[in-house]
């Protein structure tokens, strides 16, 4: 499986709507990074921008919540239309919660639901929850920027959390993100990844269409 989805970080947001629309046509999902200035070292953007993207929005929207105390938000996310949450597995532990409650909780209101790992945490943290999710999250730089340069040991991690998928015989899917480029895409989803995030190699580029069909060929 190859999807690409951009993240809308690095999105124009004077002219957001256009580019949503763009995504509409050419993305498989829009990826939503909301950062709360707390658990990463960086402020997004909230509900305020999400629910009017959910208004136009035509496939599925990917919310990562890189904030402490995820839970509180999960129910505001169904209701912008959101099909997809992950949380961060440090917020749970910040938070004293065990990540599979966060799960069904996510489950409950109808969404996927995925677990992020920053690149100091170890992938096999993850193993336990693998057969409860519908995708794991491996950030291959450290969250709360854009721009940042893919991390090379991040193959061996993808490759480490595949193999494990495959050995329990678990339906979870692999999302990256972070530094992925036109040049790194192809040797990224065959470590085994399946959904590819990308900001400024999307909407840096100047044809953000052909950029986006340019990863999923790679």
């Amino acid at each position: 499986m190859r999807l690409i989805a951009p993240s809308v970080l690095s999105a124009d947001f004077l002219h957001l709507e256009q580019d949503i629309l763009m995504l509409n046509e050419h993305a498989d999902l829009i990826h939503l990074d909301v950062m709360d200035g707390s658990l990463v070292p960086n402020i997004s953007f909230g509900f305020s921008v999400i629910a009017p993207i959910g208004k136009i929005a035509s496939i599925p929207m990917d919310a990562h919540l890189m904030i402490v105390n995820p839970d509180k938000y999960f129910g505001t996310c169904a209701d912008c239309g959101v099909e997809m949450v992950s949380f961060h597995l440090e917020a749970a532990r910040l938070a004293g919660k065990e990540p599979s409650e966060w799960v069904e909780r996510i489950h409950s209101l109808g969404m996927k639901a995925g677990i992020a790992i920053n690149p100091d945490v170890p992938v096999e943290e993850l193993f336990p929850y693998l057969k409860e999710l519908d995708y794991v999250l491996i950030m291959t730089v450290f969250a709360g920027f854009g721009g940042q340069k893919f991390i090379e040991e991040s193959y061996l991690r993808i490759e480490n959390v595949r193999k494990e998928i495959d050995r329990q015989n678990a339906k979870c899917l692999i999302q990256i993100d972070g530094g992925a480029t036109k040049a790194n895409a192809s040797a990224i989803f065959t470590a085994g990844a399946d959904i590819l995030v990308a900001g400024s190699a999307v909407f840096k580029d100047v044809d953000p269409a052909g950029a986006i069909r340019a990863l999923r060929q790679a």
